[in-house]
């Protein structure tokens, strides 16, 4: 339980800084496409991500691997590609977001 009534503004900004980590472009998007467990490739992204482009992908994947919630693995077999996952921290969001999309349902 929040405990709304109780709650400083210091234990608010938390929350905040997560929702505004999520709410970026794509950064959502990314999350849920990795959320069944298979690794995401930067151009399997591209074709998925209506409206995205490459420049726009490649910060929401370094903002996201940045804050430990993607993992991001080079796969030296030729072609040389990169490959990303969620990692555990990024794997513990999923059963909130997926509360959250209940909500909204």
């Amino acid at each position: 339980m929040l405990g709304i009534k109780n709650t400083s503004i210091t234990t608010i900004l938390p929350i905040e800084k997560v929702l505004k980590l999520l709410a970026s472009k794509w950064r959502l998007q990314i999350i849920f496409l990795a959320a069944n467990g298979a690794t995401i490739r930067f151009s399997s992204l591209l074709r998925q991500l209506d409206g995205a482009n490459k420049q726009s992908i490649a910060i929401a994947l370094k903002e996201l691997e940045k804050n430990s919630l993607l993992q991001r693995n080079i796969i030296a077999y030729k072609p040389l590609h990169v490959e990303y996952e969620l990692t555990a921290k990024g794997q513990e969001i999923i059963p909130m977001l997926q509360k959250l999309e209940r909500f909204v349902a």
